[in-house]
């Protein structure tokens, strides 16, 4: 277990996740606030977690985490992201709709962020969201991060809103 919180466990993922990881990339909600990321079977579910999750675990120390509620049931995952060329990682989340409105996701993302400033030693961190992410710029404000700047994604050309926190 990397972090515990009150009601929640925050651990790396492994290859055995595939399925929640199918599930969760392809939530409506994922699909609109996200991004489709094309994974539509286990196998592919498998690839994106080897190429994404453990890579960035190998490669930067951190990343995006598997989030289970107390009895082992995985809910979402939240962590940091590093895109390149960024020199500072982003914050990021995503929950199944029966996880939300319960506190969870900013629960999660204020224990990623006390191990960002405290394990990590981390000096800024970032947020990244679209701009009609309503549930998302407020987890953000609440966790302390402040509106930066409107941009584009170089991918899609697709407007984002950035916010920022200096530990």
């Amino acid at each position: 277990m990397l972090l515990q919180t009150q009601r929640l466990n925050l651990r790396h993922f492994l290859l055995t996740d595939s399925a929640f990881v199918l599930r969760l990339l392809n939530e409506p909600s994922f699909l609109k606030f996200i991004g489709d990321r094309k994974v539509r079977t286990n196998d592919d579910a498998r690839v994106y977690i080897a190429n994404r999750f453990i890579a960035s675990y190998e490669k930067n120390g951190y990343g995006l985490y598997m989030v289970e509620d107390k009895q082992g049931t995985p809910i979402g995952m939240c962590g940091l992201v590093k895109r390149d060329p960024v020199e500072d990682p982003d914050v990021g989340f995503a929950f199944v709709p029966e996880a939300w409105l319960k506190g969870l996701g900013y629960e999660a993302a204020n224990a990623v962020m006390d191990y960002a400033r405290h394990t990590l030693k981390l000096k800024r961190v970032l947020g990244i969201t679209v701009p009609d992410n309503v549930a998302s710029i407020k987890t953000l404000e609440k966790l302390g991060l402040k509106y930066l700047r409107a941009d584009v994604t170089k991918d899609t050309n697709e407007a984002i809103r950035i916010y920022e926190i200096i530990m």
